[in-house]
């Protein structure tokens, strides 16, 4: 069982927006993905925004505050802060993260952690809701080849979480820690092991995901995975959990990787959601970070309101909605269950008051 439902979607959740967006209504996004810095301490070998650069760009902190005040009143209920580069680099990650949460906004993090110290854990994990460290091998030596960074950052993070986990405990947080593997041929064979390390550490879960080609990428080398060479990994995999700690082994995902297929031909689940990387530009989707039809808008520049309900984000989602073929996108998209979900509500199958 995926408790946490991360090998699907939670928007059936909200039906007070689904109803809206039904309705026709130009409703606010109810999560926003967040680039705080365009910075990064790796460079993996699978990094899907390896196009952006790494540019030593950071979201300016006042402004954002100003404008995460807006989100919280416009109805944004939650915020990753994750991006283009590693969400720590950034000097005031945990005055934002306060101050998000304040704005009655769910705050969680992806990250590669290695920079997630004491000191920055004992002030984020009392108003984060969760933590997804990105750790791709069970040993220094893979992690670095992985990660492309030292053997000392996998220790370094394994003492991070360690600490992280302890604070947890002493101050009876909330916050959901977990791992993240991106299962590749460079390390599925560390998976069983790295499940155990989650384990004993005291975290909640590991989750095991595919690759997925963005199509900006200057990297391929992962595009001809095939995962169901992988799928035996799940019975092991699963013996490990526990009363407290759970394996996420996402066959769903990978199954829909190796098939190559979408059931929707529109992307519909836009007005949902919104990325704003380290710039403060407001993108309709992560997968066309710089491709101009999909740029709504600057947060230094204008309000929330002023983006979301302008001109260029309305004409942005006429234009997706009513041309751009959607079974050309990338493969296991951010919103690609909801999309699926969203496709069966409005044009949904034969006899559906037979409930």
């Amino acid at each position: 069982m995926d408790k946490f439902k991360i090998d699907s979607h939670k928007l059936m959740y909200h039906v007070d927006r689904l109803s809206d967006w039904h309705a026709g209504k130009n409703i606010y996004p109810i999560y926003i993905e967040v680039g705080p810095s365009g910075a990064c301490n790796h460079r993996c070998v699978y990094c899907a925004l390896d196009f952006m650069e790494y540019q030593p760009r950071f979201l300016k902190t006042e402004i954002f505050l100003e404008r995460l005040s807006e989100f919280g009143v416009k109805g944004v209920r939650s915020m990753m802060f994750a991006g283009e580069g590693e969400p720590f680099l950034h000097k005031d990650i945990a005055e934002i993260a306060v101050h998000t949460k304040k704005a009655g906004i769910d705050v969680a993090f992806t990250t590669n952690g290695t920079l997630m110290k004491r000191d920055i854990a004992e002030k984020i994990l009392g108003v984060t809701e969760w933590i997804k460290i990105s750790i791709n091998g069970a040993t220094a030596g893979t992690y670095a080849k992985i990660h492309r960074t030292t053997e000392n950052d996998f220790h370094r993070l394994i003492n991070n979480l360690k600490e992280a986990v302890n604070l947890r405990r002493k101050n009876n947080y909330s916050c959901t820690i977990g791992m993240q593997l991106l299962l590749l041929p460079d390390n599925y064979h560390e998976a069983v092991s790295l499940a155990r390390l989650a384990r004993d550490i005291g975290l909640d879960y590991l989750v095991i995901k595919p690759y997925s080609q963005h199509p900006q990428s200057k990297t391929n080398i992962y595009s001809n995975i095939k995962y169901s060479d992988y799928f035996f990994l799940q019975d092991e995999l699963l013996k490990e959990n526990t009363a407290d700690f759970q394996v996420i082994f996402r066959i769903n995902t990978m199954k829909k990787w190796d098939n190559g297929q979408k059931p929707y031909n529109r992307c519909i689940a836009q007005p949902f959601w919104s990325h704003i990387d380290a710039g403060g530009n407001v993108w309709g989707c992560s997968a066309f970070l710089n491709v101009e039809r999909f740029l709504y808008g600057n947060i230094y520049e204008q309000t929330f309101q002023e983006i979301w309900e302008g001109k260029k984000r309305l004409e942005s989602l006429h234009w997706v909605e009513g041309y751009m073929d959607a079974t050309g996108c990338r493969l296991n998209c951010r919103m690609d269950e909801v999309n699926r979900y969203l496709w069966e509500l409005k044009i949904p199958p034969e006899h559906v008051n037979f409930i």
